[in-house]
């Protein structure tokens, strides 16, 4: 009787996870790839761009297709990857992620592509008691006069077809929106931009699920919280409005020409978004809000989440300078790390003793002076001149080579 033959071993399909570890590879790896060739632009060869190019087609091939399909897990494995491999590579990955996460453009053939962007307008609100969750959004004249002057005050172009979501999300609520996610909300905004009838949205309204953070401001309490406004731009990929000239002059000038036109729309419309709030719970009701810049989500998150520690270091050191005066106080501002995070830390003292220590997030990319001389005019404003900078402050506390800021 012939021998049976033994059977082929029949090839493995790769597994998810496998298949993810390689993706969180990939990304990291073009980007540190491209991020070199975009800081050595002069001795690149013809060859190495001609590469250079077909990786950038192959990077944002990738990108889309992780960000449509929800792929946070590797989006975040390859910015972690790439932090510890180079900041430049850090960087460019981590921009391109938000950016691509935020934007997204619609091809249609015989037509001309329609982009739509995710933006976000931090707003920090200051009321008695703080903010009351019943009154969010509840003034719907109010919610449509703020909806129209997006077009009419000029912050989005007079032909594009804006949505604003009729929540003021609070920072965890912000901080909870991943990549994915804001990338399918994206998307549920242009469905709903596009098609005539209504769609479902259900990563928006997971967004917002959770509500607000309970707080713990009492009903006679200075109250200061921060709250986004989060809108849809729908419009024209070529669309005037949109064009950055490419001289830097002119350039200079259209980025002034639209800060002017955001101030102004802060200015005239505050009291609108005030009613969109709602009201503190306390008995003086009114709001006072501070608007800080328009911008990408994550950007906005980004700026909003710095802007919002150093109220929380400012609040710190007030309480400690109770009872000193001014020129008994003295501040030093170095870097440190716990569990490796970056932190910029101030350290309040009286002659040789320590009154209070605070920290805020200090990324990667930041420019360290720039935090630095932020953070020192930030503790001008409450009167504490005697300012120093140390190289860091080590593991026990300690200051390290500290020196006076010029």
């Amino acid at each position: 009787m012939p021998k049976n033959k033994r059977p082929v071993p029949r090839k493995s399909a790769t597994s998810p996870e496998v298949k993810d570890e390689q993706n969180t590879t990939e990304l990291c790896a073009l980007a540190l790839d491209l991020s070199d060739g975009e800081a050595n632009p002069d001795i690149v060869a013809a060859a190495t761009r001609a590469d250079l190019a077909q990786k950038a087609i192959e990077f944002q091939r990738l990108l889309r297709r992780l960000l449509t399909q929800g792929k946070d897990e590797v989006l975040y494995g390859a910015v972690e990857l790439a932090r510890d491999e180079s900041v430049d590579g850090y960087r460019y990955l981590k921009n391109a992620i938000e950016e691509g996460a935020a934007n997204l453009v619609l091809r249609r053939e015989g037509s001309a592509d329609i982009e739509i962007d995710a933006f976000a307008i931090p707003v920090f609100v200051h009321s008695q008691g703080g903010l009351d969750p019943a009154f969010d959004f509840q003034d719907s004249a109010a919610y449509d006069a703020v909806l129209a002057s997006l077009t009419t005050a000029g912050l989005e172009s007079p032909k594009a077809k804006v949505v604003l979501v009729s929540h003021a999300y609070d920072l965890e609520e912000v901080e909870r929106i991943s990549y994915g996610q804001l990338h399918a909300m994206l998307r549920e905004a242009a469905n709903s931009l596009t098609e005539k009838k209504l769609t479902a949205a259900p990563a928006l309204e997971r967004s917002m699920a959770q509500g607000w953070t309970a707080t713990a401001f009492g009903l006679e309490d200075s109250a200061v919280e921060v709250r986004f406004l989060l809108g849809f731009a729908l419009k024209r990929a070529d669309d005037p409005f949109y064009q950055v000239p490419k001289s830097e002059k002119a350039a200079d000038a259209y980025f002034a020409k639209r800060a002017d036109a955001y101030q102004q729309w802060t200015a005239d419309f505050a009291p609108m978004v005030a009613r969109c709030l709602g009201r503190g719970r306390g008995v003086d009701a009114n709001l006072t809000l501070n608007f800080l810049y328009q911008d990408l989500f994550f950007g906005a998150r980004e700026q909003a989440v710095a802007e919002y520690a150093t109220l929380q270091i400012l609040a710190t050191m007030n309480g400690a300078m109770t009872g000193h005066a001014p020129d008994q106080l003295s501040a030093i501002i170095a870097p440190t790390d716990i569990d490796d995070e970056m932190l910029l830390r101030v350290q309040l003292s009286a002659g040789a003793t320590v009154l209070a220590t605070a920290d805020k997030p200090l990324d990667l990319t930041a420019d360290l002076e720039v935090e630095v001389d932020d953070l020192r005019d930030a503790l001008a404003s409450i009167g504490l001149a005697d300012v120093s900078v140390a190289l860091r402050f080590d593991a026990d506390g300690n200051a390290v080579d500290v020196r006076p800021l010029a």
